[in-house]
């Protein structure tokens, strides 16, 4: 039977507060009922990463437990084993000596084992006339049974965990396989856009997620790459959109033509093709300018609210009531925020003209965000504007770096 005493450890290591700790802790536990020593060993292995063991010491920990003859772990009874080293490292697979020490210093350290010292520093039993053991040096396997619960507890969320983890890392394959599909099939059937500069974005998202990544870095390129998604789901809408609008522009204009008999121009052409003769020219000046190419990403209302106050925060202050729930509170925001920075009524109609007035709205957000930065937000604005105009400016870009700044300054007050 093992005391609860604190013992010196084998080797003439030395004793850490950690260790006296943990001893201390086994020492105190109340008897429980009994745990099924492999069951035990199971949930070990499972949260072996957190506990930093590496494989050979769970085979290390597996070749003690082969040396405790019951298959059940009982407080109340004599938990200690006592094989040589070289019984250890047959039964660990003939791991070598100095690696057997090391991973046996490594389960004591993770308070997984305890050492019972000897006044040798050998490892024995004293038994008594009927040959039970009265008393044993080694290592004592209390730690396994005490904590049991607790190691079940970190296995199931080890495993949880892993389920989480393997399942954003699925979600991020389909959204970065949809979108490379959707750039592809844009590049491919030549439609209007920059998507190069798609493209630039994209490969920028997956060139910042690291090789070994954490759970948490994969979600944050998800939700990056669902953003671009949806940008480019919306540019694709939108060209969709404004190829309908055209063509029923187009119809309507002929509907007009034709209702409007005053005009000389509706009826000589017709009267030539009649006569066989070549049509007469339109005049210029009566010719349907075309339309001109809407390359840039959002010429209507393209993101998600919630998206937009995560990434601009401050905005929230100028709503009413102190906070913004839809679009019409975020649009008010704006106006208030464009004249206290600033921004000409001119300035601002004139971005409401060519982004709209949501995009308008937060592209003023955005400014506001960053006016630590920016000089001048009249001419910011009217910056954007102009690139917006000539197909060169995306808000997407602009919120996804607001929103990973604010992720980051999150991460770094937590």
């Amino acid at each position: 039977m093992h005391s609860g005493h604190v013992t010196t450890p084998f080797g003439r290591r030395p004793m850490t507060l950690a260790l006296v700790r943990s001893q201390l802790e086994v020492a105190e536990s109340k008897p429980t009922a009994r745990v099924e020593k492999w069951k035990v060993f199971r949930d070990v292995c499972e949260a072996r990463e957190r506990f930093g063991l590496q494989d050979r010491a769970l085979a290390v920990l597996d070749a003690l437990l082969t040396f405790y003859p019951e298959t059940e772990l009982d407080l109340e009874q004599g938990l200690v084993v006592f094989p040589s080293n070289g019984q250890l490292s047959v039964r660990a697979h003939g791991i070598t000596g100095t690696t057997l020490r090391r991973h046996l210093a490594a389960l004591v350290e993770a308070g997984l084992i305890q050492r019972r010292d000897s006044p040798n520093g050998k490892r024995y039993a004293h038994r008594n006339h009927d040959g039970e053991i009265e008393q044993a040096f080694g290592f004592d396997l209390a730690p396994l049974a005490a904590r049991a619960a607790e190691f079940a507890a970190i296995a199931q969320d080890v495993v949880a965990e892993r389920t989480r983890f393997r399942r954003v890392k699925e979600a991020l394959t389909i959204c970065r396989r949809d979108v490379r599909k959707l750039i592809t099939a844009a590049i491919e059937e030549d439609a209007p856009g920059d998507w190069l500069a798609v493209e630039d974005v994209y490969m920028g998202i997956l060139g910042r997620l690291p090789r070994y990544a954490s759970r948490e870095q994969v979600e944050a390129t998800l939700d990056e790459m669902e953003l671009l998604r949806e940008e480019v789901l919306n540019l694709l809408e939108i060209q969709v959109k404004a190829e309908n609008m055209d063509g029923n522009d187009i119809q309507n204009g002929c509907h007009i033509q034709n209702s409007k008999t005053e005009s000389i121009y509706e009826f000589e052409p017709s009267s030539r093709k009649e006569q066989g003769g070549p049509a007469r020219p339109e005049p210029e000046t009566m010719r349907k300018p075309q339309a001109k190419a809407k390359t840039n990403f959002e010429l209507v209302k393209s993101f998600p609210l919630g998206m937009v106050l995560r990434a601009c925060p401050q905005i929230t202050d100028y709503g009413p009531r102190g906070g913004i729930s839809h679009w019409r509170e975020l649009m008010a925001a704006a106006v208030l925020v464009r004249s206290m920075l600033g921004v000409s009524p001119s300035a601002y109609q004139e971005a409401c003209d060519a982004m709209g007035p949501e995009n308008a709205a937060v592209a003023i957000a955005c400014i506001l965000e960053r006016s630590n930065f920016i000089n001048s937000a009249g001419g910011y604005l009217r910056d954007l504007t102009r690139r917006t105009e000539r197909g060169e400016f995306s808000l997407g870009p602009m919120l996804m770096a607001l929103l990973k700044a604010s992720g980051e300054e999150s991460r770094k007050a937590g």
